[in-house]
């Protein structure tokens, strides 16, 4: 199974959610499943349905942290040679029409495009990795073909 890649910060994240999911909703959760089992009959107490139910989706939640950071490479941008190309974890500055945009390249599940972070499968940042600052990309949008300088990349 190949390696998924994710950030020094997404794996940060991953690790912090999985910390608050085993040692606060994990005892939270069985606490309410405990108070909810004292209200006596279990087919007609809701309580106990929900509290079951969360139970399974933060256990379920907890496997697949657990399995994401099993099968990850951890890729730290500020350790490899920045020889201006643009690889996974880059912050890559883009010029297209007179707009400037910012992306950093990252894992699947750390992407969010509000903050500009785009995941590397993404078509965007399929089109730019291996090129250099000065090259132009075209990237295949449902509204036609948008071509970017790249400006600027940045090793951060």
């Amino acid at each position: 199974m190949p390696r998924v890649p994710l950030t020094v910060g997404g794996e940060a994240r991953l690790r912090a959610e999985l910390e608050d999911l085993k040692s606060v909703q994990r005892p939270r959760i069985i606490q309410a499943i405990a108070e909810a089992r004292a209200h006596g009959d279990l087919k007609e107490n809701a309580e106990y349905h929900a509290a079951r139910e969360q139970q399974s989706f933060c256990e379920g939640r907890i496997q697949e942290i657990e399995g994401k950071l099993g099968d990850c490479e951890v890729i730290d941008v500020t350790k490899l040679p920045n020889n201006g190309k643009v690889v996974f974890g880059t912050t890559v500055t883009l010029l297209a029409n007179d707009k400037t945009v910012v992306y950093q390249i990252v894992g699947e599940d750390e992407a969010d495009v509000k903050v500009g972070k785009i995941s590397y499968t993404s078509p965007v940042a399929r089109a730019m990795m291996g090129k250099e600052e000065g090259d132009e990309i075209v990237v295949k949008a449902p509204s036609g073909n948008i071509t970017y300088e790249i400006d600027k990349v940045e090793y951060l």
